[in-house]
């Protein structure tokens, strides 16, 4: 079994952005359930159909599965919940850690989220100064649900 051990924080401040690349990403999701999460992602000139298990603290099942562009974009036009989400992430090495920095567009503009992935729950990671409020815990910045309650109709 795959699994997925992450950790979100919020970004303070603009400066990984002179740090790494980035890449447009839209993405939809078929299901939103609490058990189980299946998306749609076309990130740069590849599409994938991921399946994500419900999160147990830090971690979950994830499988991922490159599918044919073609489909990607039918799904993500027919098939999913509307709105998609779009975003530009940018891939930042920081002492051998890979941190996404994800910002938002459209319903979701405003929102900057950083996500590092682990080997193991208790693993040390290094915290660059950009790094905010961790947000792991915090449902409301999965992306399923920003589908269901865009970031721009918080309160």
């Amino acid at each position: 079994m795959s699994q997925e051990i992450e950790r979100k924080f919020l970004v303070k401040d603009s400066r990984y952005r002179q740090l790494g690349n980035y890449l447009h990403i839209h993405q939809g999701f078929l299901s939103t359930e609490k058990d189980r999460v299946v998306r749609v992602r076309v990130h740069g000139k590849k599409a994938f159909l991921t399946i994500k298990g419900i999160t147990k603290g830090i971690a979950r099942a994830e499988y991922e599965y490159k599918i044919p562009m073609a489909d990607a974009k039918y799904m993500l036009e027919n098939l999913c919940i509307k709105p998609t989400i779009e975003k530009y992430r940018y891939n930042v090495n920081v002492e051998g850690f890979t941190w996404e920095i994800d910002e938002f567009t459209g319903e979701n503009e405003g929102l900057i989220i950083a996500e590092i992935e682990l080997k193991s729950a208790g693993q040390d990671f290094p915290k660059p100064e950009w790094i905010g409020e961790e947000v792991t815990g915090d449902v409301r910045y999965y992306n399923a649900n920003l589908v269901k309650k865009p970031f721009r109709s918080w309160e």
